[in-house]
């Protein structure tokens, strides 16, 4: 089985100018992302796709592929990640390499690692799902149940309905981590869909889940890299 893994790394960044490159622990944030894909005991190959010729030029260094760059008009802010997947393996069909799965693995995820991406493709491998997504528990205090709203200048419960106070009666609720690990089969993107009908979880702790969108984010995983957490040859 041939297991892709598609490491999107778009010059541009609404957030943080090229976050991509930003030094995050004395490396670029792609490096804890190469990091992870390399020492993956599953994926078959990893490809990183940009419009950038300088990460690009970084990827190759930190041992990843850029067979293709990514044209212009699959790197602006409006392009959903479905036609870059789609986009990945039609450049690699053409070459010859057909995909039966792709990981997607996005730079701004540091923390995630090998282990993260094998058990994510061995759930989708053991199961007749269309997809595995990564999670986090949703804290139960932000739950529907406990979440308000300002009604005027009163608040009101978010959710209709009874809410519940205890800890222990609220449902237990995941929320989507970046995703920093997306499994999905190729025929479901053929089929123009990122997840499918049959999407299974891929629980993370919230350690590991840090989603880089702003400065604080950056320094939390600098934080965290500082007290050993990972280390990256």
């Amino acid at each position: 089985m041939n297991v892709l893994g598609v490491v999107p790394a778009r010059g541009g960044s609404k957030g943080i100018s090229r976050k991509n490159l930003m030094t995050v622990a004395g490396r670029p944030l792609l490096a804890y992302t190469a990091a992870a894909a390399l020492g993956s005991r599953r994926l078959t190959r990893v490809v990183v796709s940009t419009d950038d010729q300088a990460i690009a030029d970084a990827a190759g260094l930190l041992g990843l592929e850029v067979p293709f760059l990514r044209p212009p008009e699959l790197a602006t802010d409006e392009t959903p990640m479905l036609p870059v997947l789609q986009h990945a393996v039609r450049e690699l069909a053409r070459a010859g390499f057909a995909a039966d799965m792709v990981v997607l693995l996005q730079p701004t995820s540091p923390l995630r690692r090998a282990e993260h991406i094998d058990r994510a493709i061995d759930l989708l491998e053991s199961t007749d799902a269309d997809s595995v997504i990564s999670v986090v528990e949703v804290p139960h205090q932000f739950s529907p149940a406990s979440v308000m709203r300002l009604d005027g200048e009163r608040l009101r419960p978010y959710a209709d309905g009874a809410t519940a106070n205890r800890r222990q009666d609220k449902p237990r609720l995941y929320a989507r981590n970046g995703p920093a690990v997306l499994a999905v089969r190729t025929r479901v993107l053929e089929n123009g869909s990122l997840y499918g009908d049959d999407c299974r979880p891929l629980l993370m702790n919230t350690a590991d889940s840090v989603d880089i969108d702003g400065p604080e984010d950056l320094s939390t995983v600098e934080r965290q890299l500082g007290d050993g957490r990972m280390q990256i040859p």
